[in-house]
């Protein structure tokens, strides 16, 4: 029953198509343009990708500090390592630099040594004042080489915050307008404004300044996505046509086949802004996907055509034979690729989610281009001509099919044992794998501003921001003396871990009012004591800007207070690390029970996001093998078929995660993606496999034997036009600046083809060996689905 509803489905679809061929060509044309009109939403993204979802206990954490402290990454630093800046020319003009910058709206606050205060203790009004370091500008060496000393010898506050006193480094901070920080006009502002400043500088006096801060990094890491973007649609338009025409040597084909791809990654950035998703590290990849993944479609469709025309001649029957002899097929192989995307939208990360909806859209989007647009086109068209045709029966895929068929014939045992050596082998090497949870171990090593992450790392201990908010549970509690020790105790546990920079707090201003009571002698740089703190607290309260100075450190009711330190970029398991001995330490200091003490910042919620995204990944790809399962389930109505079909899927998955344990490629957001996406595209061979296979044990009836090698010499050439299509266009991503990029594009390539492999050689050899079983007519004589045609229509 569902075998002649399917078969008259597609013919009805066929002479639906054909009769029609002016109407939906103008239906394709109007989508395209409305789809067109929506790429004026398009947005790429400002802000950095958050991999948790929104109602996770570390989210509402990071969203509660953010409230009541504000952007903790909304800092972008300048920084000279030059004995020549301590000149009166070349300072004078960092100084100048820093006042343009706090002319822009953009900016919210400067701290350099142009506005760099000096806290001072007037002994008559008994209050504390900020005397600006530098007054007017310095004329002489002498001026610039006693501010120099003054500054690292006499004010230790702002070691490792505006000097390395080590290398002589300055550094300016200059904090963003926490409203605009993730924005396109904090894009603007960098790329533009930012630029020139730098630029300007650099050429007036011959320094070389070092930018950086999470604004900055990801300001230049969105306009590097934008900048791929383009590279790799014209890289897999290049790669895919060249390989098709090689194979088709046509190009009418060729050029029929990239209009339709064109058109499909038109619609995937349309869908994009008609779904008003920003274009991320993920969505970026999704216009050359779909011409990677549509381009065996029109190998599939273009070849059957080409096969029905040598075969009779007739190109209206051969057109209709498209349609309804391969349309199904490659539906439901565009079917089980949409499927390995479209898993990623059970995950609760609305970065995967997007992703993942917007490719499995887009997949059967393409399919349905591909089904629409080379029957109608192929119509108006005169038949192909004889040279084009004779890529049917080239000598060397010939050779190709014959040696997997000898090897099937005679080497199933060295097959089998082979199998078994790489599945043992690639075990132990998954137990090597590990987990990155870097922000930045992604971004391009070659860019001037990875370049600069490194040089901050150096200088000052990092750039990515970690964050722990102490609530004492009482109003003005955090100046209480036991409160500030024990941050201060904190805090010394924070400067003994070499990856993190020396934090920043409350402790510090209080260190630093100590200092000036002392009339500035920095010896005095401490706590005060119970009884000074009485003194100093007192003139503190009375000084005008107090307030001021404590709103970075303090909340507005003083019952909460910041540590903020910042950590290098460290691998994964080093960073749990340090972060359970803070957690101890923080257990040690603040008992539960009379304080609330967390850690959060984007360093953090980026390694829990890339944990969690593990977790999530690995459910999303058992649902993806479910799905298949049942689709196979559904098709055969055998367990054994089951098994016999996803082993030679499954082991190519197994083989890579070993080659990237072996290989030293850690998971992490961009790697995890392989195995679902490599799943959903390579069962499909699978699919077409078994299908003809079927269809040849019927006609053959039922003799195992004659059926497989029927099989594999059908549909054997397709499946390596696919794959060869498939692993080079993947390769095109090996081209990328971005680590995660190439290695996704290295390892699907690579996972495909142990695939194809598979396919060709151990699901044959199995069939063989395991199947007798299954096949009898008591099963097989009421198939489901006509995947592909009977053996008697198509050859």
């Amino acid at each position: 029953m569902a075998t002649k509803f399917m078969k008259g489905f597609w013919e009805t679809t066929a002479r639906i198509i054909l009769r029609n061929r002016i109407l939906i060509l103008c239906l394709i044309a109007a989508f395209t343009v409305f789809l067109g009109m929506q790429w004026e939403n398009m947005r790429f993204s400002n802000s950095q990708a958050n991999l948790l979802p929104d109602d996770h206990p570390v989210n509402l954490e990071y969203r509660s500090f953010l409230k009541q402290f504000g952007e903790e990454g909304n800092a972008i630093v300048f920084a000279v390592r030059d004995s020549a800046l301590f000149t009166p020319e070349n300072i004078n003009r960092w100084n100048k630099f820093s006042k343009q910058l706090v002319a822009f709206p953009e900016v919210d606050f400067v701290l350099s040594l142009d506005n760099l205060q000096e806290l001072i203790k007037d002994n008559e009004k008994q209050e504390f004042q900020l005397k600006p370091l530098i007054e007017g500008q310095l004329k002489t060496k002498q001026e610039v080489d006693s501010i120099k000393n003054h500054l690292f010898n006499d004010l230790p506050f702002y070691d490792k915050l505006l000097y390395n006193k080590e290398s002589s480094t300055i550094r300016t901070v200059v904090n963003m307008d926490k409203d605009i920080v993730n924005t396109t006009v904090r894009k603007d502002f960098v790329l533009k404004d930012l630029t020139n400043l730098v630029e300007n500088f650099e050429e007036e006096t011959g320094l070389n300044v070092h930018v950086s801060g999470m604004p900055y990094i990801r300001t230049m890491n969105s306009q590097n996505i934008i900048d791929e973007i383009g590279k790799f649609i014209l890289a897999a338009l290049g790669v895919t046509s060249l390989i098709f025409f090689f194979f088709f040597r046509s190009f009418r084909a060729t050029l029929i086949s990239m209009c339709i791809v064109i058109i499909g990654v038109m619609w995937a950035f349309g869908i994009l802004g008609l779904l008003q998703y920003e274009i991320t590290v993920l969505t970026a990849l999704i216009p050359p996907l779909i011409i990677v993944i549509g381009i065996p479609n029109c190998i599939f469709l273009i070849n059957k055509y080409q096969q029905e025309v040598k075969k009779h001649g007739n190109q209206a029957l051969s057109l209709q034979r498209v349609i309804s002899k391969i349309g199904n097929a490659t539906l439901m192989t565009n079917m089980t690729t949409a499927s390995g995307f479209a898993t990623f939208i059970i995950t609760d990360s609305k970065l995967l989610k997007e992703f993942g909806i917007v490719a499995s859209i887009n997949i059967i989007g393409i399919f349905i281009l591909s089904l629409l647009i080379i029957p109608i086109i192929y119509s108006f068209l005169s038949l192909p001509k004889t040279r084009h045709l004779k890529h049917l029966n080239k000598h060397w895929v010939d050779a190709f099919v014959n040696w997997m068929e000898r090897i099937v014939r005679e080497r199933r045992i060295t097959v089998y044992i082979v199998s078994l050596v790489l599945l043992i082998t690639s075990i132990i090497g998954i137990y090597q794998i590990e987990i990155s949870g870097s922000p930045i171990e992604d971004m391009p090593k070659s860019a001037q501003f990875f370049k600069d992450i490194r040089f901050f790392e150096q200088e000052f201990d990092g750039i990515m921001p970690v964050e722990i908010v102490v609530d004492t549970k009482r109003p003005k509690g955090v100046l209480r003396s036991t409160n500030l020790k024990r941050i201060d105790q904190l805090s010394e546990v924070i400067t003994d871990i070499p990856e993190l920079s020396r934090p920043i707090s409350v402790v510090n201003l209080v260190k630093y009012s100590k200092q000036a009571f002392y009339n500035g002698l920095p010896k005095y740089y401490q706590l005060p004591t119970s009884q000074e703190s009485n003194f100093i607290m007192s003139i503190a309260q009375k000084s005008s800007g107090n307030e001021n100075l404590l709103k970075s450190f303090v909340d507005s009711t003083g019952q909460t207070a910041r540590i903020t330190t910042f950590m290098q970029d460290v691998k994964t398991d080093r960073m749990e690390q340090i972060e359970e001995r803070l957690n101890e330490n923080i257990a040690k200091f603040f008992p539960p029970d009379r304080y609330n003490v967390y850690m959060t910042g984007s360093a953090l919620i980026f390694l829990k996001g890339t944990k969690y995204l593990v977790k999530n990944l690995i459910l999303s790809l058992a649902f993806a093998i479910f799905l298949i399962a049942l689709f196979m389930a559904y098709l055969f109505r055998s367990f054994r078929m089951i098994i016999i079909s996803l082993i030679p899927n499954l082991l190519p998955l197994v083989i890579t995660a070993g080659v990237m344990g072996y290989v030293g490629v850690p998971i992490k957001p961009s790697t995890i993606l392989v195995f679902s996406i490599a799943f959903g595209i390579s069962v499909d061979d699978t699919i077409h496999f078994l299908a003809k296979y079927r269809q040849e044990l019927i006609a053959n009836r039922w003799q195992i034997k004659k059926s497989v090698y029927a099989a594999l010499r059908e549909t054997g050439v397709s499946m390596f036009y696919t794959s060869i299509v498939l692993f080079f266009g993947f390769s095109v991503f090996i081209i990328s600046n971005f680590g995660g990029t190439v290695a996704l594009g290295a390892l699907v390539s690579a996972t495909l083809m142990f695939a194809m492999l598979a396919n060709l050689i151990l699901l044959p050899s199995l069939l063989l060996s395991l199947e007798r079983n299954i096949a009898s007519k008591k099963i097989l004589k009421k198939p489901q689905i006509d995947i592909l045609p009977k053996k008697d229509e198509d050859n």
